[in-house]
């Protein structure tokens, strides 16, 4: 099977320490993945060379069988990565359909003549209705970001990142910060649109959630790929127990 999005043997230094060594995995279409790991482990830098704000040492990333390895983030976006941040940071002068709309518009503005030939924003608009009520959160569209507790906020920054289209969603840390409340109905969120075709990979420490909507993990730790499969079986094994829970417990 190809995959959508592959990261191959992609190592990441900083001032000497090496915070990814050598780490493989990729994402099936349709899937669901959760990459997980405790602090330190080189989830972020590797979510971080996906998307191209860090630059790897070695190794490839592919989407859909286009190397991005060397693409600079603008371009990576409009070849299909959307990402939704663990801190939310919307436009605070804009309502929350116009932030949505923001992104819904993006593709006018790889091409200058196209923006100056569509002024209207009636389709955008449309759009980023369709995706605040696919988070659920149509309610909120002409609310200020400012007025909105963080749960919403949250939502909001996964409808700026499904309005861009992308064959790849990228959370990080979505449920960082909500109630257990919050978090398991977030969590079945991401689930909904993963059933709905989107292609995820999730970043998340809330292990029980992780366990209860990814179809797949893959575990980092010390910057390497310390286990990989599905999730019952990967949190079964030695290391991988060791590494959350320490060396005592495994």
């Amino acid at each position: 099977m190809t995959a959508l999005l592959e990261i191959r043997d992609v190592a990441v230094s900083f001032g000497g320490v090496r915070a990814l060594d050598g780490v493989t995995f990729a994402l099936q279409e349709g899937e669901l993945l959760g990459l997980i790991g405790p602090n330190g482990a080189g989830k972020t830098t590797a979510l971080r060379a996906i998307t191209g704000t860090v630059r790897p040492d070695r190794g490839a990333v592919a989407l859909a069988g286009l190397d991005l390895t060397r693409l600079p983030v603008h371009r990576r976006v409009r070849a299909g990565l959307g990402m939704s941040q663990q801190l939310v940071r919307p436009f605070r002068a804009m309502t929350a359909i116009e932030n949505v709309m923001l992104a819904a518009g993006a593709a006018k503005t790889g091409a200058p003549l196209r923006a100056l030939l569509q002024r209207g924003r009636a389709a955008e608009r449309q759009k980023a209705r369709v995706h605040l009520n696919t988070v659920g959160i149509a309610e909120a569209a002409e609310s200020a970001p400012d007025s909105l507790p963080l749960g919403t906020l949250k939502r909001l920054e996964m409808a700026r990142a499904l309005a861009l289209e992308p064959k790849v969603l990228l959370l990080d840390e979505p449920l960082a910060g909500l109630n257990h409340i919050e978090a398991r109905r977030l969590a079945e969120t991401i689930a909904e649109l993963n059933r709905g075709g989107v292609s995820i990979i999730l970043i998340e420490h809330n292990l029980g959630e992780v366990m209860r909507v990814c179809s797949r993990l893959v575990v980092l730790d010390n910057g390497r790929v310390l286990g990989e499969g599905a999730p019952a079986a990967v949190m079964a094994e030695p290391e991988v127990r060791a590494a959350y829970l320490g060396a005592g417990h495994a």
